[in-house]
């Protein structure tokens, strides 16, 4: 699913100033309930040795916003406030998931952007309803993902069962364990949770800044809120058209072309691996790998499907590739396994805080859309993908699966066209796997008046404070005084991409970059 930005490299691009004016033909949106009266956050130093000037709190906001008088439910939030004189108002910051945790984030955007700029914000991070530190938090199913877990690729009826009988179990104890809540976790609730909180602060309006699913959810808030958006800013971009069945299906491909883009780049770096320098080999014996792991997991850990697991983060950043490629190389050439299952210690397992965001991630998707009730359609669709593109097919679906059986009857995806919002600035790689590129051009066409940057080569997912130089001048313009770029193409600027990792044995790897920083505190699948 590689796309380019199309008649763009030989526009003039230029930065424009900020639109002001509503169309008079401005579609109103859903109707959206007055907003739940919620006292002013208390903040308390919370610094940590990377972020110090960080200040925690926290907000309580109706289970149920369509009853002010339902039961009250905490939402934590962390702030580093401005320092200048001029005062934009807060910057809300999400990381996706759904289930991503925002604490940190706050503290990340407010290091990463030039200090003049992030010093005339409260950058603004919280922890949507059912995450982390907001209470409750959700914990459907503790060690869902213990290794080792069935082959995801059913070869038989009997490894089929095994895996529709953990997604079953799953959907089973939320429904148990969170009946009162799973009815009210979904975008919607978040997004007025989110309209609470600009209460709280005494903001008429709010700047907001989305990664990956943030972006849907700060589209849906201008949709509901569109008078109260000052600034959107939307990173990595959800096809709003595909939520959320399609989208994975979508994802399945894209994911598949970025892991060739991996094997290719190990058999362009033989040097260093010694795998081969055909790609087709190279990916012959990833394969390999995987069938012998299916048969005897590596130190009772790393099986077949962890195996998935522990290379998909590669999909979302090209960072972690070095790491994989030495982990890979060792199973291969040396017949080790420790660099292996270190690997999938770095990026495949979960630990209490991903049973935490995972349960979070069903939750809001099985609510937000209909699911396919009939496991046969999943089953078509899943070996369908699976024919032309193997890699994340069945992961993917099984990862989804507790979706058919969720206790709770589903919502109607929110159409986010919007004529009301003043310019949205929009950002996407051309080879972004987690959030393929259709997506951002459909936002951009959707949300009138945005302008959308391209990553040309791109295939990170979260590119801007990543380090591109290109992509961060033009965030820094907008969020100064809400300039954007105007082009005359499908895109309104290009950036070219940055170049891929080296190996581990150059000085050129480092595992310290700002990338990785932000990669590690995006929300997991989106």
């Amino acid at each position: 699913m590689k796309k380019h930005a199309a008649a763009v490299c030989g526009a003039a691009v230029v930065l424009a100033g900020m639109i002001t004016s509503i169309p008079a033909d401005a579609s109103t949106g859903p109707a959206a309930p007055p907003t739940a009266r919620t006292a002013k956050p208390a903040w308390k130093k919370c610094g940590t040795s990377d972020y110090p000037t960080l200040q925690c709190a926290s907000v309580e906001v109706p289970l149920d916003h369509s009853n002010p008088y339902s039961e009250r439910i905490t939402i934590a939030l962390s702030r580093v406030p401005h320092t200048a004189k001029r005062f934009q108002g807060p910057l809300l910051v999400n990381p996706g998931g759904p289930g991503g945790s925002g604490l940190k984030l706050a503290g990340f955007v407010a290091s990463a952007l030039p200090k003049a700029v992030a010093a005339q914000y409260d950058v603004i991070g919280f922890d949507p309803r059912g995450v982390g530190a907001s209470k409750p938090a959700l914990d459907c199913k503790p060690g869902h993902f213990k290794p080792v877990r069935p082959d995801t690729v059913p070869g038989t009826r009997a490894v089929e069962r095994a895996n529709l009988v953990r997604a079953r179990a799953f959907a089973e104890a939320c429904g148990t364990k969170y009946a009162k809540l799973l009815p009210y976790l979904d975008t919607v609730s978040t997004v007025r949770d989110m309209d609470a909180i600009r209460a709280a602060l005494g903001a008429k309006k709010i700047n907001y800044f989305g990664y990956s699913y943030g972006t849907y959810l700060g589209a849906v808030y201008g949709k509901l809120y569109p008078q109260r958006v000052r600034r959107l800013v939307l990173d990595s971009i959800v096809d709003p058209t595909g939520v959320w069945y399609d989208d994975n299906i979508s994802q399945d491909y894209a994911f598949n072309d970025r892991h060739l883009a991996f094997l290719a780049w190990v058999a362009k770096h033989d040097a260093a691996y010694k795998l081969g320098t055909d790609p087709a080999a190279v990916e012959a014996k990833w394969y390999a790998m995987r069938a012998a792991l299916a048969e005897n997991p590596a130190q009772k850990k790393v099986g077949a499907s962890e195996l998935e697991d522990t290379f998909i983060p590669g999909g979302y950043y090209n960072g972690y590739w070095p790491y994989l490629a030495e982990a890979f190389a060792s199973y291969v050439n040396d017949k080790k396994s420790d660099a292996l299952v270190e690997a999938y210690e770095n990026f495949g397992a979960v630990d209490a805080s991903g049973d935490n965001g995972y349960s979070v991630y069903t939750a809001v998707q099985c609510r937000d859309a209909a699911w396919p009730r009939d496991w046969r359609q999943w089953r078509r669709d899943s070996w369908a993908v699976y024919d032309k593109a193997p890699f994340m097919a069945w992961n993917n679906a099984w990862y989804n699966a507790p979706c058919a059986f969720w206790p709770t009857d589903s919502l109607r995806p929110v159409d986010v066209s919007n004529r009301r919002l003043p310019p949205a600035l929009l950002f996407q790689a051309t080879d972004d796997a987690a959030t393929p590129y259709e997506g951002g051009v459909t936002v951009h066409h959707q949300l009138r008046g945005s302008s959308l940057v391209v990553e040309q080569g791109g295939g990170n997912h979260g590119i801007t404070l990543s380090g591109n130089a290109c992509l961060d001048k033009y965030l820094a313009a907008y969020l100064t005084d809400g300039r954007v770029p105007r082009g005359g193409g499908e895109a309104d600027a290009v950036c070219k991409t940055l170049p891929d990792p080296e190996p581990l044995t150059t000085k050129a790897a480092s595992s310290s970059s700002r990338g990785s920083t932000l990669h590690g505190l995006l929300g997991s699948r989106g």
